[in-house]
């Protein structure tokens, strides 16, 4: 695989890609962190996934986004996110005191941030020659909240959806958006003791899913607001999966 960093409609972005591009096998995963994380957070995801298996190395291209805002304001030097949020309700769940609920409005900045990886995935598709079925769109945490909400919205739906440690975000909106993607496939995962983004608004998350009727796999861990193994070894298996199910589609 080859690294590279390169900036996509303003979006500074970390890129893997085969070393012989086979345009016939090729397909594309876009992965995007969690808030107050680093920029190329989930590399590591990336790299993990590529030396299990080889097939993955060979025929993905998986490009990491930085979040466009900066948090050195705030002391978190080096760290990113795609829109800011409020940071004592963030600290009283890390306390355990309340949780997080998204699922009655959409946070301010979200809107602009979605737009924004919109506009990068528009111009992956032109630049690859690939249609959207062949691209997998997916994050951790907040990340997963702006692949989800970006993948609902598409004009055509990306062929899956990762959905790491995310959350249900205005319910109505998203409610309705769903039922029109009925191609898309999702891998989900949820720690059944997540501080700051509860197992129960994971839950109804995957019922939105499966009301909509996408296929849909979820894994529940014992485990907070993480990345564990068990989930590594399954989002490789969902992408292989995934790769075997399609078909060339090319523009």
């Amino acid at each position: 695989m080859r690294q590279t960093k390169k900036k996509i409609c303003n979006l500074r972005c970390t890129v893997f890609e085969p070393n012989i591009l086979n345009k016939e096998n090729l397909h594309l995963v876009i992965l995007c962190h969690g808030y107050g994380a680093p920029g190329n957070d989930l590399v590591s995801v990336g790299e993990f996934l590529c030396q299990k298996d080889s097939y993955i190395s060979e025929n993905f291209c998986f490009i990491f986004p930085e979040g466009p805002l900066t948090l050195d304001n705030i002391g978190l030097y080096g760290s990113r996110a795609w829109w800011n949020i409020d940071l004592i309700a963030h600290q009283r769940a890390i306390d355990g005191i309340d949780h997080r609920d998204y699922s009655n409005n959409i946070p301010n900045g979200m809107p602009l941030a979605s737009n924004m990886l919109m506009d990068l995935v528009n111009k992956i598709m032109l630049d690859y020659s690939i249609s959207s079925t062949r691209i997998i769109l997916g994050g951790f945490s907040q990340g997963s909240m702006i692949t989800t909400d970006v993948a609902l919205r598409m004009n055509e739906p990306p062929g899956g959806l990762i959905v790491m440690s995310g959350t249900l975000v205005c319910e109505r909106v998203w409610r309705k958006l769903a039922q029109k993607r009925g191609v898309m496939k999702i891998f989900q995962s949820h720690g059944r003791s997540d501080p700051l983004l509860p197992f129960n608004a994971a839950e109804r998350l995957r019922g939105l899913f499966i009301k909509a009727e996408l296929e849909h796999k979820f894994l529940p861990f014992d485990g907070f607001h993480e990345i564990p193994e068990s989930v590594l070894l399954h989002t490789s298996e969902f992408i292989k999966e995934f790769s075997n199910q399609n078909k060339t589609i090319l523009l």
